[in-house]
């Protein structure tokens, strides 16, 4: 495969995840095992070496257009990066059957929560007491995600913002300004000279250029409308996420 064809995977990849409030960790292990056949530890170190960069840059362009919410996404934060730390860690001890298998029902049942919640709004946006717990929570699973697997740990986060009661745009900005955090520390652990750096730097281009790109889509589009037609869609993606995992 050429390094064109590589730089258009990436741009493709990086456009959606950061329109869409993930850190495309799922989607370029993906790629990198099915088509270029690289084995888990190569891969998994090689997604986080490409998605990184492309994280940071979105967030900036996220930062500009003021659509990042700092105190949610900082407690996210404070709490993934010692999870993250903590998985990769123990990562090389814990059955990938079992991990697999509490990720993918964790991802259901958020899923189905933010359908949920979309098809039967809640009146009362107040700010409920358990919504500091619920952060935390989310924080802790995405850290997990990213220390054990390599995965970006998005999956968990956009779903605690929305259930968090965060509009779509708002909750994608937020997710990809606490994912450079995790993906930072989940790099660190998941280095070991394991990065197949000629497919991950054609990527990484690909993946910095859409991640541009796809701040400045979000700040035209009404966050309503965004709303409505988005986030059933990603309810339905993160279902599916967490079967695909078992199945």
């Amino acid at each position: 495969m050429t390094y064109l064809s590589l730089i258009i995977i990436g741009f493709l990849i990086g456009l959606l995840v950061l329109s869409t409030g993930g850190g495309g960790g799922a989607l370029y292990l993906g790629v990198l095992t099915s088509l270029f056949h690289l084995s888990g530890p190569v891969a998994a170190a090689t997604s986080l070496f490409t998605a990184f960069p492309s994280l940071v840059v979105g967030s900036i362009g996220h930062y500009k257009t003021g659509n990042i919410r700092f105190k949610v996404g900082n407690r996210m934060i404070i709490a993934a990066i010692p999870a993250t730390i903590v998985g990769s860690l123990l990562s090389p001890y814990i059955p990938k059957i079992i991990y697999t298998w509490i990720i993918a029902i964790i991802l259901i049942i958020l899923g189905i929560q933010i359908l949920v919640q979309f098809i039967f709004p809640s009146k009362n946006k107040k700010k409920s007491k358990f919504d500091n717990l619920k952060a935390t929570l989310f924080g802790v699973i995405s850290g997990l995600m990213v220390g054990v697997a390599g995965l970006s740990g998005g999956g968990p986060i956009l779903a605690g913002l929305l259930l968090l009661n965060l509009d779509m745009v708002r909750a994608v900005a937020t997710s990809s300004y606490v994912l450079v955090g995790t993906s930072a520390i989940g790099l660190i652990f998941h280095l070991n000279g394991n990065i197949d750096w000629s497919i991950g730097i054609s990527l990484m281009i690909g993946a910095i250029i859409g991640a541009i790109v796809a701040p400045r889509l979000l700040s035209k589009v009404n966050p309503i409308k965004f709303n409505t037609y988005v986030k059933p869609l990603m309810s339905v993606l993160i279902i599916f996420m967490g079967i695909k995992m078992i199945i």
